[in-house]
């Protein structure tokens, strides 16, 4: 039993259910008289494309790196900024304070 097809795509005997992917062997000279093909190509396409697949979970990984770098590098910033500003209103308190006991030295 010599059927072609897959499991994912069987081959059926209907030609509207065939799928238009699945072809007939055509009738191409094989064995010893048939013209030799050129596989280098084919081959380096298929080992370049194994290396960008074998290299794409480290480009998630450096992505997702340089994103937790720039949030934790903005939240440094924000935690910064939000002590400047209670250092700056503890100063003007200060500030306050003093200016409150000048008066009331200056009146006594």
């Amino acid at each position: 039993m010599n059927l072609l097809g897959t499991i994912d795509r069987p081959t059926t005997h209907d030609p509207k259910k065939q799928d238009p992917t699945m072809t007939r062997p055509s009738a191409e000279p094989f064995g010893p008289e048939a013209p030799a093909r050129d596989a280098s190509r084919a081959t380096a396409s298929r080992q370049n494309r194994n290396l960008e697949m074998q290299l794409i979970p480290e480009a998630l990984a450096r992505a997702h790196m340089d994103d937790r770098l720039r949030a934790a590098e903005s939240e440094r910033r924000a935690i910064r900024l939000a002590a400047a500003r209670r250092m700056q209103r503890r100063a003007e308190r200060a500030s306050l304070r003093a200016r409150r006991a000048l008066a009331m030295a200056v009146m006594h």
